[in-house]
């Protein structure tokens, strides 16, 4: 991977609030459940990146925590700044681009499949491409990083839909910008996500598994 003065790795969280984090995925398995799914996706995202060889910095939904998982000799701790995903992703890329950075990428903290060489691809790959991009299944994108800012990629987006990957691609074609796709990812934001994914025994009874 390029050097890590060079790339910065920003992590989007929510603040563990019982009722605020996984509302789909909390109508099936209910509000402690899903706290504890997330939970559990949190510690793998810290397991995941605690050793990538770059810049690092959380950034929280609501307030910096106090003595949480992440280290704070190796994670600066911000708040996301916005009304809305998108400005909030907006104003992270500019943190880190005002910092002097040349690469950010900026993934979510809902994805188990997501790996350490999925990140360090996408610092690579920044080299020769504009944009780079993790599709998830859900239509959504589990990552983006970029080597310059793009902020009409985030004007004006809806979030939460089956089409957001391709409303980004639109954009991309539209301003001839290059771009890279990593690995379809599977984030876990639904009950049905859930048992997909390779943590469902962790929290599903198998009497519901069917369901």
């Amino acid at each position: 991977m390029s050097d890590n003065s060079e790339n910065l790795l920003i992590i989007f969280v929510k603040n563990l609030i019982p009722g605020a984090v996984k509302t789909r995925l909390a109508k099936d398995i209910g509000i402690d459940g899903a706290l504890d799914v997330y939970k559990y996706l949190v510690e793998h995202t810290f397991e995941v990146t605690q050793d990538l060889d770059c810049a690092k910095a959380v950034f929280y939904s609501e307030y910096v925590e106090i003595e949480d998982t992440w280290d704070t000799e190796k994670y600066k701790l911000f708040v996301q700044k916005g009304p809305d995903l998108g400005d909030r992703m907006m104003n992270a890329f500019k943190h880190g681009f005002d910092k002097k950075f040349k690469k950010v990428v900026i993934i979510g903290s809902d994805c188990f499949e997501l790996k350490g060489t999925h990140i360090e691809e996408a610092f690579d790959q920044l080299d020769k491409n504009d944009i780079v991009i993790g599709p998830a299944t859900d239509g959504g994108y589990y990552l983006i990083g970029m080597n310059k800012l793009y902020p009409q990629l985030f004007h004006d987006k809806k979030y939460s839909h089956d089409k957001v990957m391709m409303d980004v691609l639109t954009e991309i074609g539209e301003m001839n910008a290059s771009f890279h796709l990593l690995p379809e990812l599977n984030d876990i934001d639904t009950f049905q996500d859930l048992k997909d994914s390779d943590i469902e025994f962790e929290f599903v009874d198998p009497d519901d598994a069917d369901l």
